[in-house]
C-alpha cells in the first residue's frame, strides 16, 4: 500500500512539473498581439468638437449672453474671455426670485466659472460636442448662504 501511494505521489509530482515547465520558455517571457494604448494624460482636456454650456430646459448653448442657469438663477450680460478649454469664464449680472425686488432691475455683478469639461468618446468624436458640467458663481452682493449655494452648481450634462 506504502508503494501504491508513493507511486502515485511521484506521478502527480511528475505530472506537475512536467505541466510548470511546458510553460516557461528559455528566452524568457514573450508577448504577442497589439500594444495596449496608453491612458490619456491627465491634466486638461483638448478639446477640437464645439463646445456647449446646457441652460436649465437642457438647450445646449455656445458662448450665450444670457441664460437661465437653474430655475432660480438668471445669467445676462455675459461676456466672454475664454471659451472651449478646460474652463471658461466670463462676468456678467445676476438675478432670481430669491433676490428681487432688489436685484430685478439692477442684476448683481457676477463673475461666472464653467469648468468640468466632459466629451463624448467613440468612433465619431470629431463630430460630437462637449459639454461643461458644473459653474462657479461668485458675487459680492451675495447674502453667504447663497454664495454657498452658489459656489459650485451641476449643470446638466448629455448621456455619453
Amino acid at each position: 500500500m506504502r508503494s501504491l501511494t508513493a507511486t502515485a505521489c511521484v506521478t502527480a509530482m511528475s505530472a506537475a512539473a512536467l505541466l510548470l515547465s511546458g510553460c516557461s520558455d528559455p528566452r524568457g517571457l514573450r508577448v504577442a498581439g497589439p500594444a495596449v494604448s496608453p491612458s490619456p494624460p491627465a491634466g486638461p482636456v483638448e478639446v477640437t468638437e464645439p463646445v456647449y454650456v446646457s441652460d436649465a430646459a437642457r438647450r445646449p448653448l455656445q458662448r450665450p449672453a444670457s441664460f437661465e442657469l437653474t430655475g432660480s438663477v438668471s445669467l445676462t450680460g455675459l461676456h466672454w474671455t475664454s471659451w472651449g478649454d478646460a474652463t471658461a469664464k466670463a462676468t456678467g449680472g445676476l438675478s432670481g426670485a430669491w433676490c428681487r425686488p432688489e436685484c430685478k432691475e439692477q442684476p448683481y455683478p457676477v463673475a461666472v466659472t464653467l469648468s468640468g469639461l466632459l466629451k463624448q468618446d467613440g468612433p465619431k468624436r470629431q463630430s460630437r460636442p462637449a459639454f461643461y458640467s458644473s459653474a462657479t458663481l461668485v458675487s459680492d452682493r451675495l447674502p453667504p448662504e447663497k454664495a454657498a449655494e452658489l459656489g459650485r452648481v451641476s449643470l446638466h450634462t448629455p448621456e455619453f
